[in-house]
């Protein structure tokens, strides 16, 4: 049977895939993301960058399980993501502390951004990566503007600063988000949709997946 991967320390994400009855091995790439960014041609299009650190992650995950000889070798499919806010042309990723964040809300409240979230799927068999399928999806957040004594709070709590864009959905910072246009599921960091034609992509049913689970 094959196993499902999960290259992401994301508890959304495992959520999120759990919800929609899978049961996904997490293991945790550790990639470099900004030595990944560094490394891509200047003016790569914003799309094309959460995509390619996507493949690194489900790249480096894949790596890993070979080199150890793990048994999920044998038959698995590993999936990578990476997600980011679209400000302005410009990428935001985790702002890691208050004064970044607080920085971005005051760009971001009231207004609306794409979150990008971009997707890897290898399917390996027998210790070797067999298929590859990878895309990114996009979903436009339209914000709400927290009163400052709410984003203090929000702030302070330290949600916002290991999340890209500096909000979440399906947490605190679901109260400062008007509405969506797009996918909720590629907010939350896994696309359900493009997933399931990424699976499509490297022979894999999600059909198939629910009976492993």
């Amino acid at each position: 049977m094959t196993e499902f991967v999960l290259g992401s320390a994301s508890p959304a994400r495992l959520q999120v895939l759990r919800s929609a009855g899978l049961t996904p091995l997490v293991r945790v790439s550790d990639v470099d993301e900004d030595a990944v960014v560094a490394a891509l041609p200047t003016g790569t299009a914003p799309d094309h960058v959460v995509t390619a650190l996507a493949r690194a992650k489900a790249h480096t995950v894949a790596a890993a399980l070979i080199a150890e000889g793990a048994a999920a070798v044998v038959d698995c499919v590993v999936v990578g993501c990476d997600s980011m806010l679209l400000v302005d042309g410009e990428l935001q990723g985790k702002p890691r502390t208050s004064e970044v964040a607080r920085e971005r809300w005051a760009v971001m409240a009231g207004r609306s951004a794409d979150l990008l979230t971009g997707h890897c799927v290898l399917r390996l068999r027998d210790a070797e990566v067999v298929a590859e399928a990878a895309d990114c999806s996009g979903t436009t957040v339209h914000f709400a503007k927290p009163e400052p004594e709410e984003l203090d709070a929000y702030i302070a709590t330290g949600e916002p600063l290991q999340v890209a864009g500096a909000f979440t959905l399906d947490g605190r910072g679901g109260w400062f988000v008007d509405r969506l246009e797009g996918d909720p599921s590629s907010v939350i960091g896994i696309g359900l949709p493009l997933l399931r034609r990424l699976l499509a992509g490297v022979g894999l049913g999600i059909a198939q997946l629910w009976v492993r689970s």
